[in-house]
């Protein structure tokens, strides 16, 4: 297995286990408490599943602060748990189409029993690699993105593909950890260090 498919698999199987034992330690914030922290507002969470709220992992309330116009198809890349999904579901309305996707199996069944609570029937949920989405060429007026691009080192090939189901004039949302200052040589030689 080479490096890029160790980490992929090493990241696949921490989302899985935060999918299946939310309230398990995770190896970063996860949660109720994280989603609170990065802005979506409590009244806001206690009108969704726990099913979402509890294995959220995101770096950014990007589902709130995206422009998601009523009536739009909306990809979820990454989708996790489902709490953004929920939240564009609600935001794009019942004319409006949710696609959410993620590799995690886990993740998946958890969003499943989210949208399946939430009775959002605009919401289908792929199971997909987020540089190999089995959707339509200029299919997507708005994607939301909440923290992937530093979990695969694929980075270019995402992009690329989303493009290719981006709508002319759409746009895409995304939210991403970022450095501010330069990793040491040891951090960015860390093997289980994804984000170097």
């Amino acid at each position: 297995m080479n490096a890029t498919d160790s980490i992929r698999e090493e990241v696949r199987e921490t989302y899985s286990a935060i999918a299946e034992r939310p309230e398990d330690d995770a190896p970063f914030p996860t949660g109720r408490s994280l989603a609170e922290k990065l802005g979506y507002p409590a009244a806001l969470l206690d009108t969704l599943p726990v099913t979402a709220v509890d294995a959220f992992c995101g770096v950014s309330n990007v589902s709130l602060f995206a422009a998601i116009p009523d009536g739009s198809t909306v990809l979820d890349l990454g989708c996790g748990a489902g709490l953004d999904t929920l939240i564009a579901a609600r935001r794009t309305g019942d004319t409006g189409k949710v696609y959410a996707t993620d590799f995690s199996q886990a993740m998946l069944d958890r969003a499943h029993k989210a949208v399946a609570q939430a009775r959002a029937a605009n919401v289908e949920l792929l199971m997909a690699d987020a540089e190999q989405l089995p959707l339509a060429d200029r299919s997507i007026d708005v994607a939301i993105v909440n923290g992937i691009f530093n979990l695969n080192p694929a980075r270019e090939r995402i992009l690329l593909e989303l493009a290719r189901v981006m709508r002319p004039g759409g746009e895409v949302f995304a939210a991403e950890l970022i450095l501010t200052e330069r990793l040491t040589e040891a951090e960015r030689t860390d093997k289980t260090n994804w984000f170097s």
